[in-house]
């Protein structure tokens, strides 16, 4: 198939540093050109990829300080995207809302994997003037705010089965990873970890807007015996981390969409502790992969348990249901469908 891929400019697929959504965008490109399929990736210029790279922008905004509007680069990205489309037959965005209107005018079949959150309010707004504009759910739970969008089908995120794997490390922490923000209670589960009497290890980014929160409220928790604030980590460094840990801890206070960082500790065979937020009780299956908890003290109980849980279970089950290539062939058995509702029907002339 003559399939685009058209991704945020924000960061470059993949991304230097932290972006969940331009991994995915990146692992799902790779597995479709791996599988044989004609790939052009809409990105920025510093983008690495074996499939056709169209460079909008030469590099990716977050590293451009001289972009101050970035909505403009994109309304860019997808005139040129609109100009081609002829040449492709599937267009997949993971642009949230923006592809709506300009190419639910266009004959050539788009889909628009939805990333993030959808429970503001003016959600609602957008999802009830397109509700003809074919979605994708990266969870079921993340349909809840907008039942009524023109949901096509859930596809769970996947990574690359050889990205991350166990590593014969004795486990000996519990381990927070991904994001420093109010959502993911990081100060929640430094008292969890306090409350076990287990050491915890934090591997997370703070973006700007996460700055206040940090400062003000994780910040003095730091300073608590056994509480290691690491940073941020790369790709490379995360096998040895979460393989470290006897588990990650996710006590989200917030409508989770995925959470990659769960199938990422299932990658290493760790186990995964977290609330049920969102898609938790989707990914996680409770005493196998991980334990789903309401509160800190059935949180602390399970920590207690983590242990008895197969490591080598765990890693199975990832292989089984979250590696990239049965993302890959989830969207194309999707894509093929677009395409075949999309054919032009050819018209009998009797004699």
């Amino acid at each position: 198939m003559r399939i685009a891929q058209v991704a945020p400019l924000t960061e470059a697929i993949p991304p230097k540093l932290y972006g969940g959504t331009e991994r995915v965008v990146s692992w799902l490109t790779e597995e479709l050109v791996a599988l044989g399929h004609d790939v052009t990736l809409f990105a920025s210029g510093d983008s690495q990829t074996s499939a056709r790279l169209e460079a909008i922008w030469p590099r990716a905004l977050r590293l451009d300080g001289k972009v101050r509007d970035p909505m403009a680069l994109h309304m860019a990205m997808l005139e040129q995207v609109y100009r081609r489309a002829d040449q492709f037959d599937i267009l997949h965005f993971h642009l949230d809302y923006f592809p709506f209107s300009l190419f639910s005018r266009n004959p050539t079949p788009f889909i628009t994997t939805l990333h993030g959150r959808l429970d503001l309010p003016e959600h609602q707004v957008v999802f009830d003037v397109f509700d003809r504009a074919p979605v994708i759910s990266i969870s079921n739970a993340q349909r809840r705010p907008v039942p009524d969008a023109h949901w096509i089908d859930t596809i769970y995120h996947g990574l690359p089965a050889d990205l991350l794997r166990p590593r014969p490390v004795k486990p000996g922490y519990l381990a927070v990873l991904g994001r420093m923000a109010p959502e993911k209670a990081v100060d929640r589960a430094i008292h969890i970890a306090r409350r076990a009497g287990m050491p915890l290890k934090i591997a997370a980014k703070v973006d700007p807007v996460d700055r206040q929160y940090f400062e003000h409220e994780i910040r003095p928790l730091l300073e608590l015996p056994g509480i290691e604030y690491i940073g941020e980590i790369s790709d490379a460094e995360k096998s040895e981390f979460l393989s470290g840990a006897i588990g990650l801890l996710m006590p989200i206070d917030w409508p989770e969409p995925f959470g990659l960082v769960m199938i990422e500790a299932m990658a290493c065979g760790t186990p995964v502790l977290a609330y049920p937020g969102g898609s938790v009780p989707e990914i996680v299956e409770d005493g196998l992969t991980g334990f789903i908890v309401t509160n800190e003290a059935e949180a602390v109980d399970a920590v207690r348990r983590l242990p008895d849980l197969s490591r080598k279970r765990i890693r199975a089950r990832f292989e089984e249901r979250f590696t990239a290539r049965r993302m890959a062939e989830d969207y194309l058995a999707l894509y093929r469908r677009m395409a075949e509702t999309h054919a032009p029907k050819l018209r009998v002339v009797k004699a």
